[in-house]
């Protein structure tokens, strides 16, 4: 089949984004390429690879941080690309970023206060009076006394009491499009679940449309209605999350799933074998197919063809010239 069309419905238009950072006159950093996803307003869509794919360097020039080198980013009907200044500053209102490291992404030397209220701030909303009973409003939202943490400071707080301060913060403009960066892969697996049943509870409450990006795949599975798995910098499976956890077709996704911590003893006997090799240099990609390099199935099209994007059901898109289904009918 051919690659499917952009759905007209979808709230984020991510269409052949590209972003490349250069390290000389000739060498460059090719993080993402022709990146392309489409996600429906009130849906969370997950990004997954292994670490160093391009998923954080994607959601980054989603949020025009930095600005992508091509591509077109698009959030309900408006083109982010060619916003500058106080145009791009405006529409930021309307998407927020909650990032890895708690901690880290919170002044050490303001009171939480101040943090919560920060885009109120930039964004010149409301008098001193009506962000501080804003950003209680927020506190409370996320679980954390407003009385108890205004006027303390981060150090004072644990990673998951931070992390659900920096979800304040990014709440606190009514932002339509939260994009989750990694964002409880700092924190520890029983914090883990807390955060992520409250993003759940945020989500059906407030209307959020989400991108959650993580390396996890059982964390992803747990919040996301469709799935999208990057390698290299490119696309190369999309689906809904069930179709991706029970019917992979890119040999990649199958390889990622495997990797997953399986509980039962018995169920390690259909574990396909896991990933041969290193990651290969963003800085000089493969030929054709990005994965041909590991890949059991790889023929010499790999090597000289690039896979295009084809729809092989509908919702389902995959990058491959020899997706799983294929073998298994052989």
């Amino acid at each position: 089949m051919n690659a499917p069309t952009p759905n007209i419905d979808s709230f984020l238009s991510i269409d052949n984004l590209t972003v490349e950072y250069p390290l000389s006159r000739r060498a460059k950093v090719h993080a993402v390429t022709e990146f392309t996803a489409h996600v429906k307003r009130g849906e969370t869509l997950g990004l997954v690879g292994e670490s160093g794919c391009g998923k954080s360097s994607a959601a980054r020039a989603v949020m025009q941080l930095p600005r992508p080198t091509s591509g077109s980013v698009r959030l309900d009907g408006q083109e982010l690309t060619t916003l500058r200044g106080a145009a791009l500053q405006h529409a930021r209102r309307k998407f927020q970023m909650i990032f890895q490291d708690p901690i880290a992404s919170l002044n050490p030397r303001q009171t939480i206060r101040d943090i919560v209220a920060a885009p109120l701030e930039i964004a010149g909303i409301g008098t001193k009076e009506e962000q501080t009973a804003k950003v209680a409003e927020m506190l409370d939202l996320v679980g954390i006394n407003p009385d108890q943490a205004m006027e303390r400071r981060p150090h004072e707080f644990s990673g998951g009491q931070c992390q659900r301060i920096s979800i304040a913060r990014a709440l606190i403009l009514s932002p339509e499009l939260l994009v989750c960066d990694e964002a409880v892969s700092a924190l520890d697996v029983s914090v883990q679940a807390q955060v992520l049943n409250l993003l759940e509870k945020l989500k059906g409450e407030l209307g959020l449309t989400m991108l959650f990006i993580s390396h996890d795949l059982a964390v992803v599975k747990h919040v996301s209605d469709r799935v999208a798995v990057m390698y290299l910098g490119k696309l190369c499976e999309l689906a809904d999350a069930e179709t991706i956890y029970r019917k992979p077709v890119h040999p990649y996704t199958r390889t990622l799933l495997a990797a997953v911590p399986e509980p039962d003893p018995d169920a390690l006997r259909d574990r396909v074998e896991l990933i041969p090799g290193e990651l290969p240099s963003p800085v000089n990609p493969p030929s054709g197919c990005r994965f041909r390099t590991r890949c059991p199935f790889a023929t010499a099209r790999c090597t000289d063809e690039v896979p295009a994007i084809r729809e092989i059901a509908p919702g389902h898109t995959v990058a491959c010239h020899h997706p799983l289904m294929e073998h298994s009918a052989a």
